[in-house]
């Protein structure tokens, strides 16, 4: 056996054995999609005008707390629609020293005066739609880490049809509830300080102030110490409505103990994030700070002392409740509320059923091709059967290696490579015919059979990837999936044509005396 044949052998050992290593055994090393191995389907609306809302509520706060700050007057803020607000009371000789700081608002709002000293303050069109299109884009990373973190493989979380609308594809998960529990949860960690509570109902804690809660404080309902082993109480709390620091500053989150071994959540802060909460301990010792999460209080400790970047959410947690806090609060808040659209479910015996069904087609379609190939090729079927089946078994391992997801569509792309290498053998077989019609031994017509055939079988297969790699840009998970296993198979393809077929046929040749082909 001539040195280079022995070489090219085992090259071609080589690759079906790392190939058949890499998705051995299938079940456990070729990831499947939703479609194949089941799972939950999802669509979900952004309530992008919440984000609005609380943009404008929170330039709101910040205007009042910095007229507050320089002393000057003003009757009140309130909220006016969900794009703007209004600024009451301002009094004739503090209307310039008002509108001296206005500077950072209307950065983004356009203001308009009224009567009585008042000032309406609106969004800007642009801000409003930079800003709906922003909280869809962070409404879809935000989901798109917590699906990740919680170990789905292969998810999908991408725009749906609408501007504000988001698709999510989960397969493989079992605990459709907590699933979407964790993706809608909002999340909003916010430390402020309590000036009283906590109290046993909301009137009481309004009749403390005389029904007239200050505009700088809000009532918060929230859970009251317990002694260790009872359970916790429901109270209610008046806190700053300006937080002292938020889940923005937040650095890390991972669930722990507190000092009686029950599940907690402790936090670190980033820079900017510890330097505020810093100030803000030392100069609060001895009060209560509440630990706000999602407009409840959650726990409301005495500092003792300054606090720099880390903390710790303690509660009437369980294990799974702090773990999963400790996620959502990872991957940041949700900037707006989501609402389900639409949900289904896929369960595992259907995407039995799929891969069964693909099963049968592959088979079948292999086998038709090999008989006609046998048929219309003689004993040289034989060599299309091997260079199929080589094929078939580097897209499965390349597939495997690279992590790429087996779906219903791409299992037709499987299918379809074996066309696309039953095309190439026949345009090679019938290459060697004609130059075998023409005179030629059988080695030379073998030969010039590959070599005028190559840049045929180079072209057919870039456009072919061509047209994957626009699917794979354009489309969606089902087309991308398709996309992929079409690609893997035309690259595979093209070696196992070129290379593994004509290594055949040299291996059958040298080993004849009198060279001759059954084609």
């Amino acid at each position: 056996m001539a040195k280079n044949l022995r070489w090219k052998l085992l090259v071609i050992v080589a690759v079906v054995a790392v190939s058949v290593f890499a998705f051995y055994p299938p079940d456990q090393k070729v990831r499947l999609g939703l479609d194949l191995k089941g799972g939950v389907h999802l669509v979900l609306r952004v309530q992008t005008d919440d984000a609005l809302k609380l943009e404008a509520q929170t330039t709101a706060d910040r205007l009042a707390e910095n007229l507050k700050t320089k002393n000057i007057p003003i009757g009140g803020v309130s909220l006016n629609g969900v794009t703007g607000f209004t600024v009451t009371g301002v009094s004739p000789d503090q209307d310039a020293a008002f509108r001296g700081n206005l500077t950072e608002v209307e950065v983004n709002y356009d203001r308009s005066s009224g009567a009585g000293g008042s000032y309406t303050f609106t969004l800007k069109p642009n801000i409003v739609v930079q800003l709906r299109e922003d909280t869809v884009n962070q409404a879809l990373q935000t989901i798109e880490r917590r699906v990740n973190e919680l170990g789905v493989a292969e998810p999908i979380v991408a725009r749906h049809s609408a501007a504000d609308q988001i698709l999510v594809q989960l397969p493989g998960v079992t605990d459709v509830a907590r699933a979407k529990e964790i993706i809608r949860s909002t999340a909003q960690l916010e430390l402020k300080q309590v000036e009283q509570g906590p109290f046993s109902d909301e009137n009481a804690a309004r009749q403390a102030f005389g029904n007239n809660v200050p505009p700088d404080l809000e009532i918060l309902p929230g859970t009251t110490s317990a002694a260790p082993g009872q359970p916790a109480g429901t109270g209610y709390y008046v806190v700053r409505r300006v937080p002292a620091v938020t889940g923005r500053d937040l650095r890390n989150a991972r669930p722990t103990l507190d000092e009686n071994n029950r599940p907690a959540v402790s936090f670190s802060l980033n820079q900017d994030g510890a330097r505020k909460f810093g100030n803000f301990t030392q100069a609060n010792i001895g009060r209560q700070l509440a630990i706000v999460m999602d407009k409840r209080v959650v726990s409301a400790p005495q500092i003792q002392s300054r606090i720099d970047d880390e903390g710790r959410i303690t509660g009437n947690f369980t294990n799974q409740e702090s773990q999963d806090l400790s996620l959502v609060l990872r991957s940041g808040a949700l900037p707006a509320n989501l609402t389900y659209l639409e949900e289904r479910t896929v369960g595992p015996s259907l995407g039995a059923d799929s891969i069964r069904a693909g099963v049968y087609a592959s088979v079948g379609g292999l086998v038709a091709v090999v008989i006609f190939m046998f048929i219309y090729y003689n004993l040289s079927g034989m060599n299309a059967l091997i260079s199929i089946v080589v094929n078939l078994l580097i897209v499965l391992g390349l597939m495997a290696y690279l992590g790429a997801t087996m779906t219903l569509p791409g299992i037709a792309g499987f299918i379809l490579t074996i066309g696309m290498g039953v095309d190439s053998n026949v345009l090679i077989f019938e290459r060697i015919r004609e130059e075998l019609r023409h005179g030629k031994a059988a080695r030379q017509a073998m030969a010039a059979g590959f070599d005028r055939v190559f840049l045929t079988i180079l072209d057919t297969h870039v456009s072919s990837l061509i047209a994957a790699a626009f699917l794979f840009q354009f489309g969606t998970g089902p087309i991308r999936g398709f996309a992929t296993t079409l690609t893997i198979g035309l690259l595979s393809n093209i070696f196992t044509a070129v290379f593994v077929s004509r290594t055949v046929f040299e291996l059958v040749l040298s080993r004849r005396q009198q060279a001759t082909l059954s084609i």
